[in-house]
């Protein structure tokens, strides 16, 4: 045998890809996973745990922190300081989601020991709590000659606060003793890929709908009707850990 032949058997053993020592008729029971999540209005962090009630499919827990944007929304700028800060003009809320729920996994096909793709379909339901902390902004205040002005941080009114008095956009802080709930409900329905070649350590791309509602109408923006539907479209990348 020559050196290169060496050397390359040699390379290859040192690169080869480790796979999962677990054989395929191991089931391990429990899981759990944390995951990022962009949507159509926002993004969103989630934690899950479940548990296999079979092979193929699983009850799923999972809780939620997801951001939510109106597509009305415009950052603008006050033209006349160019100093100014950007705000959102008409928005009266910043909204956000905390939900809490359960559902199932159904495992289309299982990946085998050296890795490929798991194709899931994933369903749940639970309880959502819409979150809206009222917006502040600077507001400027002229003297009567308008030569002078001084700078106050007060709550958006839309009947008084224009765009030539807005200065721009408050600390994030500003309103968080403030908060409304709204109570609700959530469905959620999604096809997850997991892949790797470690059966201990899933990671997983999910794509999907979630569709959020309140009996409660959850005011957003100035002069538009208060919204009761929230649906959002997500991809998600999540890791996590299987044991017994």
């Amino acid at each position: 045998m020559s050196l290169s032949s060496l050397l390359g058997s040699a390379t290859y053993a040192q690169y080869k890809p480790e796979h999962d020592t677990l054989p395929d008729n191991v089931l391990l029971e429990k899981q759990w996973s944390l995951g990022i999540l962009i949507h159509s209005n926002g993004w969103g962090l989630k934690f899950r745990i479940g548990k296999n009630r079979t092979a193929l499919r699983l009850w799923m827990w999972e809780v939620e922190y997801s951001t939510y944007k109106s597509a009305k929304e415009i950052r603008v700028l006050n033209p006349y300081f160019a100093d100014s800060k950007s705000y959102i003009y008409g928005k009266l809320n910043s909204i956000s989601f905390i939900r809490g729920g359960t559902g199932r996994q159904h495992i289309l096909n299982r990946k085998p020991y050296w890795g490929g793709v798991q194709l899931s379909i994933l369903y749940f339901g639970g309880i959502s709590i819409g979150i809206a902390k009222p917006m502040y902004l600077y507001i400027l205040h002229f003297n009567s000659g308008y030569t002078e002005y001084d700078i106050s941080e007060e709550k958006y009114n839309p009947e008084i606060h224009f765009t030539d008095n807005i200065y721009g956009r408050a600390s994030l802080l500003a309103g968080v003793l403030e908060l409304n709930f709204y109570p609700g409900i959530y469905l959620r329905s999604g096809l997850e890929f997991e892949f790797g070649n470690k059966n201990r350590r899933p990671k997983a791309l999910e794509v999907g709908a979630c569709l959020d509602y309140s009996p409660i109408g959850v005011p957003i923006m100035a002069y538009n009707p208060k919204q009761n539907l929230f649906l959002t479209v997500y991809l998600s990348f999540t890791f996590g850990k299987r044991y017994n």
